[in-house]
């Protein structure tokens, strides 16, 4: 690993872990019906401080993929398998958690299937794929970017989970009570 790699255009590059990301998640926005994919992405009841910090989180997100996108992938390198396989237990958690968002009633919390070990488990699994993309180049500016990224986004989790609270009341207070919000931590 090291700060800064060096960056080029190339199809052997990071963005090769990021398309596998867009394809899951595309291909299951298309295949999910419209009320699920529009709740997946319901802003409604946050503040204007919270949006501020999601933006932010994204602008650093958006800084880690474009690193990502121009770096070469370490192929043959010990980073590069542990990347891969990272990335490859992401990608079947994320599908996991949008299935069984998908699963839930819309007058429902979510709280089965990978729920049951976390409040949160499409973000977690989405820096775990970004995580193994960061590993697999072998590079320390894109991880911290990524962490950056998190930190912000974090109080946009916040937010949701007040909105949550809001409209599910008791079932989801107890709901936080029982399962962590970033699986065994916090």
């Amino acid at each position: 690993m090291e700060l800064m790699p060096a960056l080029r255009f190339g199809w052997l590059n990071g963005g090769i872990f990021l398309v596998l990301l867009v394809l899951t998640d595309g291909i299951l926005f298309l295949v999910f019906p419209k009320k699920v994919v529009a709740r997946l992405f319901d802003r409604s009841g946050w503040s204007e401080k919270q949006i501020t910090f999601t933006v932010v989180g994204k602008l650093c997100a958006l800084l880690c993929l474009i690193l990502i996108i121009f770096t070469p992938l370490r192929v043959g390198s010990f980073v590069f398998v542990i990347g891969a396989v990272v990335t490859a237990m992401g990608l079947i958690g994320l599908a996991k958690a949008l299935f069984d968002f998908k699963n839930t009633p819309v007058d429902e919390p979510v709280t089965h299937g990978i729920y049951r070990v976390s409040r949160h488990p499409q973000i977690v699994m989405s820096s775990v794929v970004i995580l193994g993309a960061c590993i697999a180049i072998g590079s320390w500016a894109a991880l911290l970017l990524l962490v950056a990224a998190r930190v912000f986004s974090h109080l946009g989790i916040l937010a949701e989970e007040e909105v949550c609270l809001k409209q599910y009341g008791d079932s989801y207070r107890t709901y936080m009570e029982q399962v962590p919000r970033y699986f065994v931590i916090f």
